[in-house]
C-alpha cells in the first residue's frame, strides 16, 4: 500500500488565495456577488492546489446534482446494437459535458424495470430528464411527471391527446416519408409498398401516414410492419413479396430494415434498382453506404437531435426556459432525401 496526499480542502483554498471560506465557497459554486479579482485568485488556487469539489456538499447550496438522466425505453440488446441509439446518446453526451453535467443512463424492458426506474426519478439523484423510444402505453411518462422532473422527449409525444406542455424533439418523420414516396414515384413506379416500423411508436406512424398520404391508393397487401431492426425488415420483405410479386418499389421505415430488405430480394433474384428500387429513412453511416447497392435514404440528424434535447433541458434548468418551451408542436427537425444507387 502507498500513502495518498491528503485532499485540498476549502480552507487550504481560502489560505492559498487568501480569501475567507465563504467567498471560496461562492465562486466555486457559481454564485455571484464576488468581485472578479478576488474570484480570479480563487479560481487560480484551485487549480494550483488541485482542488475538486464535494459534489454532495455543494448540491446542498446549489440545490444541483449535475447529473441528468438519459432513459432509452427499449431493451440493452436493442440499445447496443441499433447505431441509432449511439448516435442520438453521442449528441447527447457531448452537448452535457460541454457544460459539466453527468448522463446517467438508464434502460427500460418489463415492469420490474419501470418500478426501478421511477423509484431513482424519485430519490432526487438526477435535475432531469431525457428521454426517447417511447411505446405506446408506456408508464414512463406518468412515472415522471410524479417525480416532478423537467424532462424533454424524443419523438412526437402521444400520450397527452396533443395539448401542450410537453417539450419534445423530433424529426419531419411525415414530410420525410412524403418525399421518399414521391422520389419513386418520379422514377416511374407504380406499385410501392412500404415496411413499416413498431406501430406502438409515433415514428412509425407519421411515417406510415406519410407513404399514405402519397400511395392513398394502395391496399394493406403493400404495408407490411416490422420492428426497426434488420430481421424485421427481412421478415415483411418476404410478407410483400408472397402478396404482391410484382411489386417494384419498396420505402422501410429505416436503413436496418432496408438492409434486410435488400438481402431478401437479393436471395429472390431482384435486380435493385432495375427490378425493385428501395428506400430507407435514417441515413445511418456507414450502414446506407455499404449496402449492396448503397441505400438512397431519408437523412434525419440525429446527433443534432440528442444536442438540441439536451440545450432545452438545461435551458429549464438553468432557468433560462420553461418546461414547455417547445409548445404543443415541439421542435420538428427537417429531414433531407440522400440519392445513392438502391433507387
Amino acid at each position: 500500500m502507498t500513502d495518498t496526499a491528503p485532499r485540498p480542502t476549502l480552507e487550504a483554498v481560502a489560505a492559498r488565495a487568501g480569501v475567507s471560506r465563504a467567498t471560496v465557497s461562492r465562486v466555486v459554486n457559481g454564485s455571484h456577488g464576488v468581485r472578479e479579482r478576488l474570484a480570479e485568485r480563487v479560481r487560480r488556487a484551485v487549480e494550483e492546489l488541485g482542488y475538486v469539489p464535494n459534489q454532495a456538499a455543494r448540491s446542498l447550496v446549489t440545490k444541483r446534482h449535475d447529473a441528468i438522466a438519459v432513459i432509452v425505453a427499449e431493451p440493452e440488446t436493442r440499445v447496443f446494437a441499433d447505431p441509432f441509439f449511439a448516435r442520438q446518446l453521442r449528441g447527447i453526451s457531448k452537448e452535457l459535458t460541454a457544460h459539466d453535467n453527468q448522463l446517467v443512463l438508464l434502460l427500460t424492458e418489463d415492469r420490474d424495470d419501470h418500478v426501478r426506474v421511477g423509484r431513482y426519478l424519485a430519490g432526487g439523484h438526477v435535475d432531469g430528464a431525457l428521454v426517447f423510444s417511447l411505446h405506446i402505453d408506456d408508464p414512463l411518462p406518468q412515472l415522471i411527471q410524479r417525480a416532478g422532473l423537467p424532462t424533454v422527449y424524443g419523438g412526437r409525444p402521444d400520450w397527452n391527446g396533443g395539448q401542450g406542455g410537453v417539450s419534445y424533439v423530433d424529426s419531419d418523420n411525415r414530410g420525410g416519408a412524403r418525399d421518399a414516396v414521391r422520389h419513386l414515384l418520379g422514377l416511374g413506379r407504380g406499385r410501392i409498398a412500404h415496411i413499416t416500423g413498431a406501430l406502438d411508436q409515433t415514428a412509425a406512424v407519421d411515417r406510415l401516414d406519410g407513404f399514405r398520404d402519397v400511395m392513398a391508393g394502395a391496399g394493406p397487401r403493400l404495408v407490411a410492419e416490422g420492428d426497426f431492426t434488420p430481421a424485421g425488415g427481412e421478415r415483411a420483405m418476404r410478407q410483400l413479396l408472397d402478396r404482391c410479386p410484382d411489386l417494384d418499389a419498396v420505402f422501410a421505415a429505416n436503413d436496418l430494415m432496408a438492409a434486410g430488405a435488400l438481402r431478401v430480394l437479393r436471395e429472390h433474384g431482384r435486380r435493385v434498382p432495375d427490378d425493385v428500387a428501395v428506400v430507407g429513412f435514417d441515413d445511418m453511416l456507414p450502414i446506407a453506404e455499404q449496402t449492396d447497392p448503397p441505400l438512397t435514404t431519408v437523412r434525419q440528424d440525429i446527433e443534432e437531435m440528442g444536442r438540441l434535447m439536451t440545450r432545452l433541458l438545461l435551458r429549464v434548468l438553468d432557468g433560462t426556459g420553461t418546461p414547455s418551451e417547445a409548445g404543443s408542436d415541439g421542435v420538428i427537425l427537417p429531414t433531407t432525401l440522400v440519392r445513392r444507387a438502391s433507387a
